[in-house]
């Protein structure tokens, strides 16, 4: 299966974002953002945007990729985060929904943007962007939806308890073809 869109543009995108959060100046010594998780920190650059990466997976594991977060906190508002997330998905021989004799594989190229506020350490966030895909039939009917744009939508928590970090997230694909995406995933870490 072969993902159409460019990744020139993908490149283009994270280097547009990164370049534009860094040319404002934050602090240094900011906390982590609310909508922080278990990806790897990637990079903290002086003037306080952090990059941070990680692998996706789904439970059922039909779907593997990336997704790449870059956020800062505005000055003059140490409560808000704000950010951008890239993220990318491949899905191989998911049931199409409600129908268990189609086997589709997709793929979805998707950015959103992140704004979260923190009570100590209590943060509550949501994510709002779009994600392009593209499908192909693997068996059954070959009318099958073969790609669009949609809508995706999240929200979550994150608690923070001396060193113990637990996260609460839910992701909404807004197309039924991708149902397969939508996640509810719940996370406890000890960084080390």
């Amino acid at each position: 299966m072969t993902f159409r869109a460019d990744r020139g543009i993908a490149t283009t995108l994270v280097v547009i974002i990164t370049g534009a959060c860094a040319s404002l100046s934050f602090a240094s010594d900011t906390p982590s953002p609310s909508y922080t998780g278990q990806s790897t920190e990637l990079t903290r650059l002086d003037n306080g945007l952090l990059i941070q990466g990680g692998d996706v997976y789904s439970p059922d594991r039909y779907t593997s990729g990336f997704r790449l977060t870059a956020g800062f906190t505005p000055p003059g508002l140490p409560a808000l985060d704000l950010g951008a997330e890239l993220s990318y998905r491949e899905s191989d021989d998911v049931p199409l929904s409600g129908d268990r004799q189609m086997l589709i594989d997709t793929a979805s190229l998707g950015g959103s943007l992140i704004a979260g506020i923190r009570f100590g350490d209590v943060g509550l966030y949501a994510k709002s962007g779009l994600a392009g895909w593209e499908g192909e039939a693997v068996t059954g009917n070959a009318a099958a939806p073969d790609g669009g744009t949609t809508r995706v939508e999240g929200f979550g928590a994150r608690w923070r308890f001396a060193r113990l970090i637990s996260q609460l997230e839910y992701e909404r694909f807004d197309d039924p073809t991708l149902s397969h995406l939508n996640l509810l995933t719940a996370s406890v870490h000890i960084p080390f």
